[in-house]
Parts: structure tokens; C-alpha cells; sequence
């Protein structure tokens, strides 16, 4: 990708890896103003995650920045209580954060947003502390990966339904959770998508990640072969960015063409982003 410029604000972009990413290296007032924010979203959709390095936004400028690229989202149950527009605190530490034993679930490949039938656009995240020991952020390209498929690979899973839950994102970090726990994980329920997403855009990406429990009408056995084998595929090198955060530095990720994850760290660190999220604006189809 060319870098740009314009003479009368500070814009340049370049690539952050070969096929995903893109680092965005802009003044904050061009970011709050809205100006660029068509080319942003283009951006978005094209490279899956975009980097502002040093942008230092605080709470209310990073929720006024996510509200010039699309519809603010708000979650009940992430607003603990709190009224009007929020930042939602990513951190192990469940002084800050009560439901921080949900979120290590984010240790594994993941997509936000599969126990609904539309998920959000993006997440937007800052660092507002960082941990002296792992915590990079991973994303991969799901658009990117499909394309790369072999055509007989295709034609196989074009058609396949694959349920996904809470639980089984869960068993990951937790094998053993007490029947009361687990009951509690089952009830939000499951929700089956297309094992390949054709958006409305024409183009497709795999729906992937740690809530895919099986494919419908699949011995389990087989379905979870198919299921680890295109996660690996999907996550090899080539399609994959590695993002190694510094402080004040933001984050933004296509939540319906990427999957994530947070690298190991630990849990005591005090590692702390805080994210906003862009409303879902097309279902899983």
C-alpha cells in the first residue's frame, strides 16, 4: 500500500503486515474532526485492523472518535450500572472489571459478538496501562484466509452450520468448571452461523474461533478435525499481525473479517485498555 499524505493535516498510512493491518499515523484533531472517517472504514474493511500509534486519545475522545466511524454500542451488561457512554475496561483485575474470569477467554482465537445474530462492527481499544510481560494482541485475516482456500475446500464447508456457545469458549481456560458454573455459561444459550460468511459486500470470511462447538450434522469427532484444521489455517503466519503495544497507542479491528487474541500475561499485571465498540450493521449470513 502507497503512503498518503495531504500538505494541511498530519495522515500517513502504510502497511503493518503483507495481508492485514495498516498503520495510521495522524494529528488527534484530524481524528476527532471526523474528516477521514469514510477513508477509515474503507481502510478497515480492506486491511481488517488499523494502528494509531501515540494518538493518547482519553475516554471522551475515544468515544467521540468511535462515534465519527459508525454507531456507538452499548452492552447492559457491560455498563455496570453506569448511564450514557461508556469505555469498557479490559483487565484481569476484577476490582476493576466483576466479570474479568469471562474475559480469559480472550487468551484464544475468538470473534466478538457470535451469540448474535449481528455482530459488531469493530472494536476500538487503548492502552491505558501495559504489563511488563506478554499481552501483544494477535489478529487474523478471515477474509484473507478463505480466498487462500483451495477450491475443493470450498465447495466442502461452503454450505456447513456451525453451533457456537458461551460454554465451550469457556472450557478453554476453566476445563473443570463445578455443574453450577457450567449451568450458568449454558445459559446464554448457542446460536448456529455459516461456517462461511458471504457478505453483503460479495466477499466471504470464515467464522471461526473458541465458541465454534460443532458442525450440524457432523460426527463430533470429524467435526472437531475440521474445525481446528481451518483455525490453523486461518492463523498460519501469512495472515496474521502481532501487535506489540505502547502506551497510548489505539487499536481498531473489523470484528466481522478478523479473529483475535490476547497473548498470554499475567493475571496479577495490572494490564488495563479500555474499548468502545461499533453497533453490528449486517447479520451473519
Amino acid at each position: 500500500m502507497a503512503t498518503t499524505s495531504t500538505p494541511s493535516v498530519h495522515w500517513d498510512v502504510s502497511d503493518a503486515a503483507p495481508d492485514i493491518g495498516a498503520v495510521i499515523r495522524a494529528d488527534k484533531e484530524t481524528l476527532l474532526s471526523g474528516r477521514r472517517a469514510a477513508e477509515i472504514r474503507e481502510l478497515l474493511e480492506a486491511r481488517g485492523v488499523l494502528v494509531f500509534p501515540e494518538a493518547h486519545l482519553s475516554d471522551e475522545e475515544q468515544i467521540a472518535f468511535t462515534k465519527t466511524l459508525g454507531t456507538f454500542a452499548h452492552e447492559i451488561h457491560e455498563q455496570n450500572g453506569k448511564k450514557g457512554d461508556n469505555v469498557y475496561p479490559i483487565t484481569m483485575d476484577s476490582r476493576i472489571n466483576p466479570n474479568a474470569d469471562y474475559l480469559k477467554g480472550a487468551f484464544f482465537w475468538h470473534i466478538d459478538g457470535t451469540m448474535s445474530q449481528v455482530p459488531i462492527r469493530a472494536s476500538i481499544l487503548s492502552s491505558r496501562k501495559l504489563s511488563a510481560e506478554g499481552g501483544d494482541t494477535e489478529f487474523c485475516n478471515t477474509y484473507a484466509a478463505y480466498d487462500a482456500l483451495p477450491d475443493e475446500d470450498k465447495a466442502a464447508i461452503e454450505r456447513l452450520q456451525v453451533v457456537h456457545s458461551l460454554w465451550r469458549s469457556q472450557l478453554y481456560h476453566q476445563p473443570e468448571p463445578s455443574h453450577e458454573l457450567l449451568m450458568a455459561w449454558k445459559s446464554r444459550g448457542e446460536n448456529t452461523l455459516p461456517l462461511v460468511w458471504t457478505h453483503e459486500s460479495g466477499r466471504k470470511s470464515l467464522v471461526l474461533g473458541n465458541t465454534a462447538q460443532q458442525v450440524v450434522g457432523m460426527d463430533w469427532g470429524k467435526s472437531e478435525e475440521l474445525l481446528v484444521r481451518l483455525r490453523d489455517w486461518a492463523t498460519q503466519p501469512r495472515f496474521v499481525y502481532r501487535h506489540k503495544w505502547s502506551l497510548g497507542e489505539t487499536v481498531i479491528w473489523d470484528n466481522t473479517g478478523t479473529m483475535h487474541r490476547a497473548t498470554w500475561y499475567p493475571t496479577d499485571s495490572g494490564r488495563l485498555m479500555h474499548r468502545t465498540k461499533l453497533e453490528g450493521e449486517e447479520a451473519f449470513a
